[in-house]
């Protein structure tokens, strides 16, 4: 690992590491200048390799040292991850509550949040945003606890997590920047607005290290609240969109290849 990385303050590096991220989606995003359609089944294919990533982030890079950590704290090991994880469903609950929002393949009519004037393509955008959010908040939290608890999360570790959401961002990119492209936006724009929803992953991760640096003993109930959001944006959004068409197997197909990938990345390092 090069020598200059290791030496950044943690904020910088979880900063940066999430620029990649945003570089990930940026690259997906690219795509729209050589495609202008995406089928429904690789898109499907797609969702559910994110989706896979991020179940297997949520458990072992995630809820499983939070247990770890909870118990060399003193506390009840359940304790943490279980309040983590309701508050983490309640934080997105009221992003999807407050933020209009439509997803993608959605008709007409199907928006959620407040009632707006937004167009159809800012709504896309957002809620896309919303899914990228709680990624750039799980990279915050690793970098801090391999800063915090390098016994439990290892820089390599965190580096390791967040190349496995850069990975799925690169579908996440291709999965916004198409189906704008399909809406009638140029194809400059379509790139644009797809790009711009991963601009929250280094904002997330920069103003989470530095909450949880500077209140160590909250480590691992923010480690709980990381996957609970997380699972939220999975069980509500990217499940049930790659199921509302006729290629759930092929969708799960790709979770369990996203879960075993990160699974690998994770335990490897």
């Amino acid at each position: 690992m090069k020598e200059w990385f290791v030496s950044l303050n943690p904020i910088w590096q979880a900063t940066l590491a999430a620029c990649l991220n945003w570089f990930f989606t940026t690259l997906g995003a690219s795509v729209v200048f050589a495609f202008k359609d995406l089928k429904r089944k690789s898109l499907d294919l797609m969702l559910g390799f994110a989706s896979g990533v991020m179940l297997s982030a949520s458990f072992w890079s995630l809820l499983l040292p939070s247990i770890e950590i909870a118990k060399e704290q003193g506390l009840p090991q359940w304790l943490p991850a279980s309040l983590g994880l309701l508050f983490g469903w309640f934080f997105m609950r009221g992003f999807d509550f407050l933020i209009p929002h439509l997803h993608i393949g959605a008709p007409p009519g199907s928006e959620e949040g407040k009632v707006t004037t937004w167009h159809r393509t800012l709504l896309l955008v957002s809620a896309v945003t919303l899914h990228n959010f709680p990624e750039g908040i799980i990279v915050g939290v690793v970098f801090a606890a391999s800063a915090l608890e390098p016994s439990y999360t290892s820089l390599s570790s965190a580096l390791m997590l967040a190349l496995g959401i850069g990975i799925q961002d690169f579908p996440e990119g291709m999965a916004i920047s198409i189906p704008l492209r399909k809406e009638g936006l140029s194809r400059f724009k379509s790139f644009w607005y797809g790009q711009l929803s991963g601009i929250v992953e280094p904002l997330g991760a920069m103003f989470t290290i530095v909450g949880v640096v500077a209140a160590k003993k909250l480590l691992p109930y923010v480690m709980g609240f990381s996957a609970g959001a997380m699972l939220s944006v999975i069980l509500e959004d990217l499940v049930p969109e790659f199921h509302s068409e006729a290629n759930a197997h092929l969708a799960m197909f790709g979770l369990f290849l996203g879960f075993i990938l990160m699974m690998i990345m994770d335990l490897s390092f």
